[in-house]
Formats: C-alpha cells, sequence, structure tokens
C-alpha cells in the first residue's frame, strides 16, 4: 500500500476559498478508480505553523499513485490548488 499525503496552506484564507478547495479534494473520491482511501482535514488550531487543509489518500501500489497523478478528474483540482495555495508539502511512502 502506498499512502499520499498533501497538507495546503491557502493564499487568502477566507471561509469561501477553504471550502472551495475542500470540496474539490473531497470530489476526487470515486471516479479515480486507483484511489482506495480518501479523506480531507481542516485544521483548527490556526498556529503559524499550521497549513489549513490536508489531504490523505491511499493506493495499493506506486502504479495507483502514478495513475490518480495523471487522472483527468485529479488536473482542475491540481490546479486549483495552485491558484488558491501559497505552499503545499507533500509525502509519499509504503506501508
Amino acid at each position: 500500500m502506498v499512502k499520499h499525503i498533501v497538507m495546503f496552506k491557502l493564499n487568502e484564507k477566507t471561509s469561501e476559498n477553504q471550502e472551495t478547495l475542500v470540496k474539490a479534494l473531497k470530489g476526487l473520491e470515486g471516479p479515480i478508480e486507483s484511489l482506495k482511501y480518501l479523506e480531507v482535514g481542516e485544521d483548527f488550531k490556526q498556529s503559524a505553523r499550521s497549513y489549513d487543509v490536508v489531504l490523505t489518500t491511499q493506493f495499493e501500489d506506486k502504479a495507483g499513485l502514478e495513475a490518480y497523478a495523471k487522472h483527468p478528474h485529479h488536473q482542475p483540482v491540481l490546479q486549483l490548488a495552485r491558484d488558491l495555495c501559497s505552499s503545499t508539502v507533500v509525502v509519499d511512502y509504503e506501508l
């Protein structure tokens, strides 16, 4: 199994921007066959070190993660994140 975690820091932390990103991320569940698990969380602490939104996903293998990265349903969400966020951090690891 492969886990893919992404944290997002919004350019402008408004409820509208956060809701837009969260809705788009949750919309990835279903149409992407290789995506086996998806969870989206929103930070409540709001410290200087905090990121605003986190995405946790899981795949059977590295090939599943690669298929997800190239999937046509993922591309507009990726672009939205680039438009709305000043920073993202990612970690990918095998279980």
